[in-house]
């Protein structure tokens, strides 16, 4: 048997994923496995391999294109959070990079200490921070390609647990923080103001985190209006306002109370539909320009993209996929849906065109030499793809090419892409791993792993609460965006009923915490 999957890499790779995936179910203390799963079972399968003479291995090839599904859809996904976030976000940003170099210093100067190979010490800090690119990014710089996916595989279980204990901590300890915000809800508003602002005047300011979707002037039964921002609040008027619940609450009191009338409910004059975004020609296209108040008369008020609810705004990016939900007389919905797509296509389609060209611009970037003293070095494949991948999600298109891609999509593509290239990374090391947990290679890996997690996650803890002010339910979202780690985002969304302020911290941090460790990895594997 293991003569044939030696000979049969295809039928390899197939059988290290469905181990993986059976593994990976597995749920310890309600934390499941996870993808990890496919790198551990990649590893004592070749190491079996190993043991009875027979080389198991996944072609480099392969291992390449998953790493590179992997990198350039995370930053398909990421791409909007992320430039949206850099304005507020960079503090965090800065802080959290600074903390990795000090954790990487730490590393080399323990690994160095113990006598550990800087392959071997980059792998760790890769393991010690779960992060899968960096260890491609290591791989592909250093001289001894199973160095690092050693040193990450021992370090990586302790990189998961010790993170989930600093976001548990977080959670336990919440101080005065403030309440998050609430998912998105309508509200009827009966106006009192007197001073006529208009709609468009009142969004703004409320920072734009609301839009309005009805209105109705004068009396209740007067017609229902489809909302636009020009139009202006008379005493009387009744309007719906879309937001979160705290903003719309906000919103209430200053133009004047909840109305008992529900203008939403009454669908006589307007209607609504959920309608899937699969109109090639919009994808890239912001709400405004897609001006769906004067082709129909139509007003978006929420847009969802994967499992989010957004306000609408003009300036919303609308991609492949989205579901947007329009207000319109009832008379027009069906040439709304028309013009909009409104196909399941549009959910799965992942953009050929665009997908090529963005993977091959992050190939060549990632071929770029980038001098330094001493030679430099060329920040690889994983770094490359995914910064054209963050670029390529925000601006959405590029003339008539679409460079984005539906969120579900790229979910699927970069599950995959990660799972292969966990294989192939595995069967890379299998071969040497029983070899080194046995030497006092082991427990000196295991050893600098536990410096690198134990050391950033207290200093990500530290520097949130001193220095950004920042505690509880956030700062845990915020820990597992920079541990780059899917299990303690989902540990964290389990224990606070997934509070909204989660994940606005995780993708807050999470695509700059991804280039940081790519970077840092590959000058670590650099100086051995």
């Amino acid at each position: 048997m293991l003569t044939f999957l030696a000979g049969q890499p295809l039928v390899l790779l197939a059988l290290l994923l469905l181990v993986g995936a059976a593994v990976g179910n597995v749920r310890i203390r309600g934390v499941q496995v996870g993808p990890a799963a496919v790198l551990f079972g990649a590893i004592g399968i070749s190491a079996l391999g190993a043991a009875n003479g027979v080389k198991l291995a996944v072609p480099e090839v392969v291992g390449t294109l998953g790493l590179v599904l992997f990198t350039y859809t995370v930053g398909i996904i990421s791409g909007p959070s992320f430039f949206a976030s850099l304005r507020r976000g960079w503090p965090f940003m800065v802080s959290m990079a600074a903390v990795f170099v000090v954790a990487a210093l730490l590393a080399v100067g323990v690994g160095r200490w113990l006598g550990l190979p800087m392959p071997v010490v980059a792998g760790t800090f890769a393991g010690g921070l779960t992060n899968t690119p960096a260890l491609a990014a290591a791989t592909e710089r250093s001289a001894d390609p199973a160095g690092p996916t050693i040193g990450y595989s021992i370090a990586y279980l302790w990189g998961v647990v010790g993170m989930l204990l600093a976001a548990a901590w977080s959670l336990g300890h919440r101080g005065d923080e403030e309440p998050g915000s609430e998912p998105l809800v309508h509200q009827t508003i009966r106006v009192e103001r007197t001073d006529a602002p208009t709609l468009g005047e009142v969004a703004l300011q409320f920072g734009s985190r609301v839009t309005f979707s009805r209105l109705r002037h004068g009396h209740a039964d007067s017609e229902t209006l489809v909302a636009d921002a020009a139009e202006r609040l008379d005493r009387g008027d009744l309007v719906t306002v879309v937001g979160p619940r705290d903003v719309v609450g906000k919103v209430t009191a200053a133009l004047g109370h909840a109305s008992s009338h529900d203008i939403v409910d009454d669908r006589h004059d307007l209607d609504f539909r959920r309608v899937t975004i699969s109109n090639p020609a919009l994808a890239g296209r912001t709400l405004a320009e897609v001006d769906l108040d004067s082709r129909f008369g139509a007003h978006v008020s929420r847009v969802r993209r994967g499992d989010l609810d957004l306000v609408a705004t003009p300036g919303f990016v609308l991609q492949m996929g989205d579901r947007v939900r329009v207000v319109s007389s009832t008379a027009r919905l069906p040439e709304v849906s028309s013009y909009l797509g409104d196909s399941d296509r549009g959910m799965s389609d992942i953009n050929p065109g665009g997908f090529a060209l963005g993977l091959g611009l992050g190939l060549l970037l990632g071929l770029v030499h980038i001098p330094l003293p001493g030679g430099g070095f060329s920040i690889g494949a994983a770094a490359g793809t995914l910064l054209v991948g963050l670029v390529f999600g925000r601006v959405g298109r590029l003339g008539p090419v679409i460079t984005s891609m539906p969120s579900g999509a790229a979910q699927s593509l970069s599950h995959l892409g990660m799972i292969i290239f966990l294989a192939y990374a595995g069967t890379r090391a299998g071969g040497q791993i029983a070899a080194a947990v046995q030497s006092d290679v082991g427990w000196k890996a295991a050893v600098v792993g536990v410096v690198v997690t134990t050391t950033t996650a207290l200093l990500l803890l530290v520097t949130g609460r001193l220095l950004h002010g920042v505690a509880g339910v956030r700062q845990a979202g915020i820990l597992a965006g920079a541990q780059t780690q899917p299990a303690i985002l989902a540990f964290v969304n389990d224990r606070t009923g997934f509070d909204p302020r989660v994940g606005l911290g995780y993708v807050l941090v999470y695509p700059a915490a991804m280039i940081a460790k790519i970077l840092i990895v590959q000058i670590l594997a650099g100086l051995g």
